[in-house]
């Protein structure tokens, strides 16, 4: 059975503009990336198990707090869990059923048909930072974030074919109210891009608030049916789920919308400072998350989330794109894929404060891993910068720029007549360069990955260019982007009643600023 068409109110987008990457002409709408290489496989069976084990001892003997949802701890109770007070434990075998009812894979809608995502299996989606409250570019600086800058990186998204997903809080525009920029965010996300978004959860109104606002724009039967919008649940580690994040859960859930379920887990802070306990409470948490949705709904899209890093034990501080969280990464791929859920895992991560070589560095391990580990949705593929306090201009098209290579990376290598240019040796023989041989010609176009911001001339051509290094490079791109951006297509009548409806829910509440 096929899948549905979402409505036409989302108009396609100018399908016609051509990207390439690494040489391969890809078009401008691209429905995520086959993941053609093999994930790899860190830990044996043993290894699996053992962790495996450490996790079920973690829910039964320790649990999970429950904080102020009675419902969320009747479902519980229901379901088998041992409730005592606000503290849920899991007998062994409780959770694994309830897992069995969600989707391996499912598909979110986008407004534009073309730029619908398979979120499962083998296609691998890359979103946007998420929920950093400081923006910062070349020319002012780190600042607090605007809701102009909200828009731009929702622009820069959707003018970018290597980020499939426009992401959801891509920075926070704390121009304005708390209680009200909700609304502006979603607005944006379906104004300015026609690609798959996130919505909100930092409250049950606005995660309903979204919802509709996503109602508006597909129509209210077709949402019942289908997932049009993904809200990112966080457990409070270690080992709590507070009513906050529940609430919004159980919104979304309820109304068949996808849910991604990920711990936040700093070893030394919220976890243990060794790698496979990390893993054991991420395990714990996520399954816990996961399985709740299905409890509100069997059927539920639910994504499977993983965030481990670590934490510099002389200063407290929170360190990202270190090794350890990126073997984690590598671990986590198997046990997700032995539940049978799709992935959510890791990010360009970096504790950097401006988009520099440690920046890359760190951003290049973890997202390396990501790859390899074989998840499905990577949130944070560019734009991160301080430890998710700060998304960068120049940082986005860096990133951006890595996640093109990535494309090249996970497609693999395809071995055949062509590929094994038997014909060029016999044409060039020995001694001789392959520049202009046959082989060379029909292929030069296709052969290798082209940077859209890296410098390969000559020294004295940087030079006399004007000696720009890559931030300044990425400087002059996002510019340029945003000077060429044109946005998709939207039914006059669907954009106004959006607004009607923001408008409205402005109106009766005043504005609260914490």
């Amino acid at each position: 059975m096929s899948e549905p068409e979402a409505p036409i109110t989302r108009a396609r987008g100018r399908s016609n503009r051509r990207a390439v990457a690494g040489g391969h002409e890809a078009a401008a709408v691209l429905a995520g990336v086959e993941l053609r290489i093999r994930p790899y496989d860190l830990l044996s069976e043993e290894g699996l198990l053992a962790i495996e084990d450490a996790a079920a001892v973690i829910l039964e003997e320790i649990g999970i707090e429950f904080r102020e949802d009675p419902e969320s701890l009747d479902l519980w109770r229901s379901a088998g869990a041992v409730v005592q007070g606000e503290l849920v434990r899991f007998p062994r075998g409780v959770l694994g059923p309830i897992l069995k009812t969600a989707p391996s894979t499912f598909t979110q809608h986008a407004r534009n048909p073309a730029r619908t995502l398979k979120i499962g299996g083998q296609n691998v989606v890359f979103a946007p930072a998420y929920g950093p409250p400081f923006v910062r570019d070349l020319d002012g600086g780190r600042r607090y974030g605007t809701l102009v800058d909200f828009q731009n990186f929702v622009k820069l998204a959707y003018s970018i074919p290597w980020l499939h997903h426009s992401g959801g809080t891509v920075c926070e525009p704390v121009d304005i109210p708390v209680n009200k920029r909700h609304l502006d965010m979603v607005l944006a996300h379906l104004r300015y891009s026609d690609k798959p978004f996130m919505g909100s959860v930092t409250s049950v109104e606005r995660a309903e608030d979204s919802i509709e606002m996503a109602r508006i724009v597909f129509g209210r039967e077709f949402v019942d049916q289908n997932c049009v919008i993904l809200a990112n649940i966080n457990a409070n580690s270690p080992l709590v789920f507070d009513a906050t994040m529940t609430g919004a859960l159980k919104v979304y859930a309820r109304a068949n919308q996808g849910t991604v379920i990920v711990p936040f887990i700093l070893g030394g802070a919220m976890g243990p400072v060794t790698t496979p306990g990390a893993i054991a409470q991420s395990f714990a948490e996520t399954m816990v998350g996961c399985a709740l949705t299905q409890l509100v709904r069997p059927g539920a899209p639910t994504i499977f989330g993983n965030f481990l890093s670590s934490t510099d034990l002389r200063t407290g501080s929170p360190t990202f794109g270190t090794p350890e969280p990126a073997l984690g990464s590598l671990v986590v791929g198997q046990l997700a894929r032995r539940l049978g859920l799709p992935l959510r895992c890791s990010g360009a991560f970096t504790s950097s404060k401006v988009a520099d070589g440690q920046a890359m560095m760190e951003s290049a391990v973890a997202m390396q891993a990501a790859v390899q580990c074989g998840a499905n949705f990577i949130l944070h593929s560019a734009g991160w910068l301080e430890g998710g306090l700060t998304m960068g201009y120049e940082k986005l098209i860096l990133d951006a720029d890595f996640c093109s290579a990535l494309h090249v990376y996970m497609a693999g290598l395809s071995v055949n007549p062509n590929q094994l240019a038997l014909e060029a040796f016999r044409e060039v023989g020995p001694g001789k360069h392959f520049f202009g041989c046959a082989h060379t010609i029909a292929n030069y176009r296709t052969a290798f990955w082209e940077s859209e911001v890296a410098d390969n001339n000559s020294f004295e051509q940087w030079r006399d260019a004007g000696e720009k290094d890559a931030l300044l490079r990425a400087n002059a791109r996002w510019k340029k982007l945003l000077a060429e951006y044109e946005a998709p297509p939207l039914d006059p009548a669907v954009d106004n009643e959006l607004a009607d409806f923001c408008a409205r829910k402005k109106s009766a509440q005043s504005d609260q600023w914490y």
